[in-house]
């Protein structure tokens, strides 16, 4: 006979198996999730106020990444997240020889054992105008480690996430023969250059080039994201083949960063300098296809469940039509075809919805619908798009009427209607995502007179209620380039004027002690 279980062991394995799921009490990430949801709550309430506590300006461009605010071609970092923001480090002016082209924010890993006591701190890889590749600590500045990517043959440019913190791609600019090089017709067969590198500890995965006898004259631009090489034309084609694959059939030799090698005749160290990083992938034949799709600027998207794509048909007068496809079939979903039918200056624009819910977010002048993909009645083997909700503009006080009354009684009648997105209408501008606080963000601007007036409102994520609006104190002027981040109790926005002149206002959470009393 068994014995019998001491008092309390149900209750203990009920809490064991809880725990295996991800429901303990005392779990790090449930106090966190609890302490998001308090801020939420203190953020939305009537009395909390969003306070201009810092301004400042620039005459290069002004960058921001987690609570880190970066100026002078990041050779000055700010942090944010003090009551009043201060430098965490001041660097040297640098040489335009050492000047940074791009930048991403890299975190530690959760739950991995990492070979230096630095990585487990976050730090800033950039790319250098010499193809120096460099990791800098975020609150100093130091340098961690470098890798010198390739020499005069290419110019690497851009930095991009293959899979967020994970797999890192640098690309190169477009290779473009000089002029008098091409009067002669010398002929230049490699568009693009990749090197793909896994990320803390780093590591080089392998390097390839695109080849235009491999994929073709017409290749105008290229991208690996999520384990897919994407490939886009001229003439509005994209087409997406599986990376691994590639690299996996291609790969002619691996090399790891400081060991020495001996590759096509030359001897030196991975990552070092003047030899860089051997070009491994060599890609001789056509890889097989997975996906192709023709849309008009090569504007393409995936996401949904079950997967669908977007885009615009291959056509100048489709500008502003979305079609979302199934992408097992290529089949149009019911009400698939979106059209505001806009009459704006800027085109209204559509994409995946970031909470990973599946849904899509379609924004216009004065509306923004969120949809969400649902089977069919009595038909499930096809989606229908149908409307969540939808977020409209306030135009209640509307200056496109077509007569007025003058006050002497005379009627005017307007020869012309003003467009969607004209300034002296509220228009909106921007629209995010806060992930950590699953809120809805949007900017909306009107002109009053010669200034223009923007505010940033909080909506429900999941119903599109708005909670909160934060009027921005400074004259927002439509003709400029702006960056607005919204950051759990940060607001950041960043304009540039003309002539290379760059602005940043900094809004921070205050709460109105008196009226929380009160309440």
């Amino acid at each position: 006979r068994a014995a019998s279980r001491a008092p309390g062991a149900r209750n203990v394995c009920r809490l064991l198996t809880r725990r295996a799921h991800g429901f303990y009490a005392r779990d790090a990430g449930v106090a966190h999730r609890k302490n998001l949801g308090l801020l939420r709550k203190i953020l939305c309430q009537e009395s909390t106020k969003f306070k201009n506590v810092w301004t400042t300006h620039s005459a290069s461009p002004i960058a921001y990444e987690r609570g880190r605010i970066y100026l002078d071609n990041y050779q000055c970092c700010i942090s944010s997240i003090a009551q009043e923001p201060r430098i965490l480090y001041q660097k040297p002016k640098c040489s335009k020889s050492e000047k940074i082209e791009d930048a991403l924010l890299l975190e530690c890993p959760l739950g991995e054992m990492l070979p230096s006591p630095s990585d487990y701190k976050s730090s800033l890889i950039v790319l250098t105008v010499q193809n120096w590749l460099l990791r800098l600590s975020a609150d100093s500045g130091e340098i961690l480690e470098k890798i010198y990517l390739a020499g005069s043959c290419c110019k690497f440019r851009y930095l991009s996430w293959d899979t967020p913190q994970e797999v890192m791609v640098v690309k190169s600019a477009q290779n473009k023969l000089p002029a008098a090089a091409r009067q002669v017709s010398i002929q230049q067969s490699v568009l693009f250059y990749l090197a793909v590198f896994q990320v803390l500890p780093l590591s080089f995965i392998g390097m390839l080039e695109i080849n235009k006898k491999i994929f073709g004259n017409s290749v105008t631009d290229v991208a690996v994201s999520n384990g897919i090489l994407i490939v886009m034309y001229s003439v509005g084609l994209v087409r997406l083949y599986n990376f691994q694959a590639i690299s996996e059939q291609f790969m002619e030799q691996p090399f790891d960063l400081g060991h020495e090698f001996n590759w096509n005749g030359q001897v030196g160290v991975v990552g070092k300098y003047p030899f860089g990083l051997p070009c491994n992938i060599k890609i001789t034949d056509t890889p097989p296809l997975l996906f192709e799709a023709s849309s008009l600027e090569n504007a393409f998207q995936i996401g949904g469940y079950p997967w669908h794509y977007i885009i615009t048909p291959n056509k100048k007068k489709h500008k502003g039509v979305f079609h979302i496809c199934s992408l097992k079939d290529n089949a149009l979903a019911k009400n698939g075809i979106q059209d505001m039918k806009c009459c704006s200056l800027e085109p209204d624009w559509i994409y995946f919805h970031p909470d990973m819910s599946g849904r899509i977010i379609h924004v216009g002048p004065n509306l923004i619908k969120v949809l969400k993909l649902k089977e069919v009645k009595n038909n499930t083997d096809q989606m229908e798009i149908a409307e969540d909700f939808t977020i409209v503009a306030n135009r209640e006080n509307s200056v496109n009427n077509a007569v007025t009354v003058t006050a002497s009684g005379r009627v005017v009648k307007k020869r012309f209607n003003l467009l969607d997105d004209d300034p002296e209408q509220e228009t909106f501008k921007i629209v995010d995502y806060e992930d950590e606080l699953d809120l809805l963000s949007t900017v909306a601007v009107t002109e009053i007179g010669a200034d223009g007036r923007a505010h940033l409102d909080f909506h429900c994520n999941e119903h599109g209620i708005l909670l909160k609006s934060i009027p921005l104190l400074e004259s927002w002027d439509v003709t400029y380039s702006h960056e607005v981040y919204f950051d759990k109790d940060l607001v950041l926005h960043i304009e540039q004027k003309p002539n290379r002149r760059f602005s940043c206002y900094v809004y921070q959470m205050v709460c109105d002690t008196a009226k929380d009393d009160e309440s």
